[in-house]
C-alpha cells in the first residue's frame, strides 16, 4: 500500500547538490512530497527561486547578510525566514516527516542534532556529522526515538542489502570506491595533480569538496568511519574495494559465504529516494545498468601508499574517541586549501597526519568538548596549511 498523503519534508542544504537532487523527486512526485522548511547558506538567488517554486512555511539562511537580503526581497510573504545557525538548528526541528540533512562539513552537525533532538526521521548525507560525533549521535537518536536514514550511495546500498537479514546473520560489509581520477596516476605524479584535474569525477558529478574528498579516498575513509556508527559494527567488519564502474554501490557479506550487493548507475536519486519514500519504491527517470555494455565489472585492493587519506582515516576509528573529529577538521581545512591553490594535493594528507599525531584522543569527549577540538584541529591545520605555502 502507498501512502495517500504527502509526505512532509524538511530540506537542509537546499542550494547545494543532494539539495537538486532532492527537488528534482519533489518535482516528479508532487502528490506524494511537500517542502515544509528550507535551510541554505548565502545564495540569496537560488534561495529566493526555491521560495517562489515550493511555498516553504520557513527558510533559515546560515549567512545573516544573506538572511536580510532574502526577507527585504520576499517582504511580507506567507515564508518565515531565519537567520544563522540558530535559525537553521530551528528548520531542522520543524515537526515534519523527514529532515533531509545535506549540509556539507561540520557546519551540518548543529542542525543534525536539532532534527534528532526533535524526534525527526532524518535522511543522513552530512557523513561529517557521524565522523565528528557519530557516538553522541547515535545515543540522541536512541534517547529521542529519532530515525537515521542512509543517503550516501554506499550506505544506503548496505542498509537496503540488510533489509532481508537477521541479526547475527552478517560477516561483515564492503564499501566500494571509485578510485576516483588519479586510480592509476603513479605516486611520483600525484604531487603535481592541479585543483581542476582532482575536481573531475570520472562517474559521478559532486560538489568541489566531496568530489576532491573521492580524489583523495578520504570519502572513503569518513563512509568506513559513518558505516561503523550507522550499523554498529567494529572497523574489523569493514572492508573496502575499489570497482571503477562505480555500479556496485556497496556489499553484504554474511557468515554463510552469500553475498548481497545493490547495484545501480552512478546518480544520487536513487538512494535520496529510497530514503525519501521509504519502505515503498518509487519511479524515477534513472535507467538500469545496461551490463550488456558494460561487460565487464571489477574490483582491487586500495593503494594505501598512494592514498594515504583512507589509511588514516582506519587509524582514526580504530583509536576512536575524538581522534575521527580531529581527522575531518584538519581535512576539511587542507581540503579548502588546496581548491584555494594554496597547497598541492599531496600536502592534503601531510596536514591531516601532522594534526593527528598533534592530538591526544579523548574517549570522553561532550559535544561541547568534540566543537572544541574541532576548532583546535582547525587552527592547527591552519597553521601547518600556512607553512606548506611558505
Amino acid at each position: 500500500m502507498t501512502p495517500t498523503t504527502p509526505r512532509r519534508i524538511t530540506l537542509l542544504g537546499a542550494t547545494g547538490s543532494i539539495g537538486d537532487s532532492t527537488l528534482e523527486i519533489v518535482d516528479r512526485h508532487p502528490d506524494r512530497f511537500t517542502v515544509v522548511g528550507l535551510a541554505a547558506g548565502a545564495n540569496v538567488d537560488k534561495a529566493e527561486q526555491l521560495v517562489a517554486r515550493y511555498r516553504p512555511h520557513t527558510i533559515a539562511m546560515g549567512n545573516p547578510d544573506a538572511a536580510k537580503q532574502l526577507k527585504d526581497r520576499l517582504g511580507s510573504g506567507d515564508t518565515r525566514v531565519l537567520s544563522g545557525p540558530d535559525g537553521v538548528a530551528e528548520v531542522a526541528a520543524l515537526s515534519v516527516d523527514l529532515v533531509i540533512c545535506g549540509i556539507v562539513g561540520a557546519a551540518g552537525l548543529g542542525s543534525t542534532f536539532a532534527a534528532v533532538e526533535a524526534g525527526n526521521t532524518i535522511a543522513l548525507a552530512n557523513k561529517e556529522s557521524m565522523v565528528l560525533a557519530g557516538a553522541l549521535l547515535v545515543e540522541s537518536a536512541h534517547k529521542h526515538q529519532a530515525r537515521i536514514l542512509p543517503i550516501d550511495s554506499e550506505h544506503s546500498a548496505i542498509f537496503q542489502c540488510l533489509q532481508s537479514s537477521r541479526p547475527g546473520d552478517l560477516d561483515h560489509i564492503i564499501l566500494t570506491a571509485s578510485g576516483g581520477p588519479f586510480r592509476t596516476t603513479a605516486k611520483a605524479d600525484l604531487e603535481r595533480v592541479t585543483t581542476a584535474q582532482a575536481s573531475r569525477h570520472p562517474n559521478w558529478d559532486m560538489g568541489a569538496k566531496i568530489t576532491v574528498d573521492s580524489a583523495t579516498m578520504m570519502n572513503k575513509g569518513l563512509e568506513v568511519i559513518e558505516a561503523r556508527w550507522l550499523f554498529d559494527l567494529p572497523v574489523e567488519q569493514i572492508k573496502v574495494l575499489v570497482h571503477p564502474q562505480s555500479i556496485v554501490h556497496s556489499m553484504v557479506v554474511f557468515k554463510d559465504g552469500a553475498v548481497l550487493a545493490q547495484l545501480g548507475v552512478p546518480s544520487m536519486q536513487p538512494p535520496i529516494a529510497y530514503a525519501m519514500a521509504y519502505p515503498h519504491r518509487i519511479d524515477l527517470a534513472v535507467p538500469p545498468p545496461d551490463f550488456a555494455r558494460l561487460a565487464t565489472l571489477s574490483f582491487e585492493a586500495p593503494d594505501t601508499d598512494r592514498f594515504p587519506c583512507l589509511a588514516l582515516a582506519f587509524e582514526a576509528i580504530r583509536v576512536g574517541g575524538s581522534l575521527p573529529a580531529v581527522l575531518n577538521a584538519a581535512n576539511e581545512i587542507a581540503v579548502a586549501a588546496f581548491l584555494d591553490e594554496r597547497i598541492g594535493f599531496m600536502d592534503i594528507p601531510r596536514t591531516i597526519e601532522t594534526i593527528l599525531a598533534a592530538h591526544t584522543p579523548r574517549c570522553d569527549a561532550t559535544l561541547d568538548d568534540l566543537l572544541q577540538i574541532d576548532q583546535w584541529a582547525r587552527t592547527r591545520a591552519g597553521e601547518t596549511v600556512q607553512q606548506l605555502a611558505c
